[in-house]
């Protein structure tokens, strides 16, 4: 792979779930019509409400709602009737889009809350904030809101805990002063995880690569870990062998740990090229798949009687599915992603990593197997099928089976605006929350509605 063609593919990160034995820790107690977190309630991209259109019809989506903000590839998260997103307002330096070097800029971070239902302004809480980060278009990080309190990580590793109905700031922490900890080189990524009483972070440093604080004071409850480097991937939890388990991917292995104390169960070798461990692994069973880019796959079995895991099979050029930085589904013994080598959404046997079927429908809109290398799709299963929402800003509905693929809608939503290469893209994770539909670029947050009033 071109290495001028892996930007931030960092940019959203984060996937679990799990039936039967292996349940997957839903830490994040809210109704079904909010999306708190990165990738949903239980950070899996599965819709948990009922009442939506089963396919987009041929006029598109109803526009509820339009607001100018900034710079930024974070996607937006909504409970309790609000919406929530940050920016960057740069006011200097050049935003470069090369990924071999960091961009040098100077402005400010910023916390915006919108409300959910007319898209009016709530609050804003900013802060000066210079970057020396590659593909500087502003904070990665979708934000997460739990009991009332947003816990917001910018690109350069600003912890900031808010409350979350007037911006006021509860505490922080600064990971760079804090820890001596290094920004990644296309910044920090992961989004905060709340298990129980903490806040759980990828941070950085000598022996605290993940470190959980007091969700409510900022307290550090314990650090972990060392690493050259801390990578992308957000924080999980799995309840599997008779116990919650915290995942943690760096660029050297994925790392199973104690999420109490930190105390590591088992970690295996998994690295990715450039140091790009972005994706969390996706779980079903006692099945849990890690991929990333350079060809990097695993499919791991888990114990079910204690906390292990051993190595069922690992991909190869023509086998399993090769992430960056869209996330996959485990969907009844089989995986849906997008391939970042082919561009492609890729259906493969989790028994054995087989490739079932791959198209280039959803990324390039064209028939055939092959897109456009690191294209990007985004998955959200509903009860009708599947939203997807690709980097090229069209929003599709589609059913997605061992069978093949089926669109049966799709409009342009919103448009991409990032260079990368020779095309523009949107890297954004969307949100789902009360029937609406919330999607973001460097230019504007809109809301659309999903709502089936037939």
């Amino acid at each position: 792979m071109d290495p001028s063609m892996l930007p931030c593919m960092f940019l959203r990160l984060n996937y679990f779930w799990g039936p039967l034995l292996l349940l997957a820790v839903q830490t994040i107690p809210v109704s079904a019509d909010d999306w708190p977190q990165w990738n949903g309630p239980t950070r899996d991209g599965v819709l948990h409400e009922s009442g939506m259109i089963a396919r987009i019809p041929d006029g598109g989506l109803q526009k509820l709602w339009e607001q100018p903000i900034n710079l930024g590839y974070s996607g937006p998260a909504v409970a309790n009737g609000r919406v929530y997103v940050t920016d960057y307002v740069k006011t200097s330096g050049s935003v470069t889009n090369n990924p071999g070097s960091r961009d040098h800029l100077k402005g400010t971070e910023r916390i915006l809350c919108f409300d959910a239902v007319q898209g009016t302004p709530v609050w804003e809480h900013k802060y000066d904030r210079p970057y020396a980060v590659s593909y500087g278009s502003g904070p990665r990080v979708t934000p997460t809101i739990h009991d009332e309190l947003v816990y917001s990580l910018g690109a350069e590793g600003n912890l900031i805990c808010l409350r979350a109905d007037s911006g006021k700031v509860v505490w922080d922490s600064d990971f760079a002063l804090d820890y001596n900890a290094e920004t990644p080189h296309w910044g920090h990524s992961a989004a905060p995880l709340i298990y129980r009483e903490t806040v759980i972070c990828l941070v950085g440093g000598d022996g605290s690569l993940v470190v959980a604080f007091d969700r409510s004071t900022g307290r550090e409850k314990w650090r972990s870990l060392s690493a050259s480097a801390i990578g992308y991937c957000s924080p999980t939890v799995v309840r599997a062998g008779g116990t919650d388990q915290l995942l943690i991917w760096d660029p050297s292995a994925l790392h199973s740990l104690n999420p109490t104390t930190g105390h590591e169960y088992w970690n295996h070798p998994l690295k990715p090229g450039f140091g790009m461990s972005i994706l969390p692994p996706i779980h079903e069973g006692n099945l849990l798949y890690a991929s990333g880019v350079g060809g990097v796959s695993a499919m791991f079995r888990l114990a079910t009687d204690r906390p292990e895991a051993e190595v069922l099979w690992r991909g190869n050029p023509r086998s399993s599915i090769y992430l960056a930085t869209a996330g996959a589904i485990f969907d009844n013994g089989y995986l849906y992603g997008t391939d970042t080598r082919s561009g492609a959404l890729v259906c493969a046997r989790a028994s054995d990593g087989k490739r079932i079927w791959q198209t280039a429908r959803p990324t390039s809109g064209e028939d055939g197997p092959q897109g456009k290398s690191n294209a990007s799709a985004f998955l959200t299963k509903t009860e009708h099928g599947y939203l997807i929402f690709g980097d090229t800003g069209d929003l599709i509905s589609a059913t997605l089976d061992p069978h093949g693929y089926t669109e049966t809608g799709r409009f342009h939503a919103i448009d991409p605006l990032e260079v990368i290469g020779n095309r523009k893209v949107v890297w954004t994770f969307p949100a789902v929350s009360d029937g609406r539909l919330y999607l973001r670029n460097g230019q504007s947050v809109v809301c659309y509605s999903l709502k089936d009033n037939s």
